[in-house]
């Protein structure tokens, strides 16, 4: 057993602490997780201890949770007080879940590439992508809908009706925001939470692109995850249908 010195553990744990507050820190500041192997695995202990890893992405270093266990997880509650609109219901954060699916799928070719496909995606064109996912998918019968609803635990059938009962006509609405009934508004209040977590970054003309943060959640652990793969596959046999019909 590794035998740490007190003050070995107590610069592991200054570090630790720069991360649990800001979720990531500079590679400058935390130069001793980068320098020094035995504080590094102190680190890393401390991270696994509340459920979450630690990685470096171009200057930064990261700490995000791997588990809805993880004290650092973002909570349903948080999500929808801080970024939905009010009276918002859990079939919003699923619907929230599936547009950013479909955001992160156009980056990856839906998911078959390890590394992105584009620099940036228009938000008229993940409009244009959700629609066609959602319009495959309210092409099944109730029956394979209520069939898909149990096997990967997702309320299909309730996401297709609350997103197509969002008013398309005001999709042309100049000044979109949460009070807008409208798949655009929806999107820029995904858009907007994206952005908190720093997982989008807007470039302008309503075009968004990954942050190097994002790039390396979804290489090495959004597609990883048993749950998400067959979520994420599901979605992908949606693009094979379409185009075979």
């Amino acid at each position: 057993m590794l035998q740490y010195s007190n003050e070995q553990v107590m610069q592991a744990f200054k570090l630790y602490s720069i991360l649990s507050i800001k979720g990531y820190g500079e590679k400058e500041e935390l130069r001793l997780y980068i320098s020094d192997e035995m504080i590094r695995g102190l680190v890393d202990q401390f991270a696994y201890h509340v459920d979450c890893t630690i990685f470096a992405s171009g200057d930064y270093i990261y700490m995000i949770p791997i588990s809805r266990n993880s004290i650092f997880h973002v909570s349903n509650d948080t999500i929808k007080k801080e970024y939905l609109p009010a009276k918002a219901v859990n079939l919003d954060l699923y619907l929230m879940y599936t547009a950013i699916i479909v955001l992160f799928g156009e980056f990856y070719d839906s998911y078959q590439t390890t590394e992105p496909t584009r620099d940036f995606i228009n938000v008229n064109e993940w409009l244009s992508s959700i629609n066609e996912r959602i319009e495959a998918l309210s092409e099944h019968d109730a029956e394979k809908l209520k069939e898909l609803d149990s096997q990967f635990d997702y309320n299909w059938s309730a996401i297709i009706e609350k997103w197509m009962d969002m008013d398309e006509i005001k999709e042309r609405v100049k000044n979109q925001d949460a009070r807008t009934i409208s798949r655009k508004s929806f999107l820029n209040t995904v858009k907007q939470f994206l952005e908190a977590q720093e997982l989008v970054k807007d470039i302008g003309s309503e075009e968004l692109e990954l942050t190097e943060k994002a790039k390396n959640i979804i290489q090495r652990y959004y597609m990883e995850y048993d749950y998400n793969r067959g979520i994420l596959d599901f979605m992908y046999n949606l693009d094979h249908k379409k185009g075979e019909s």
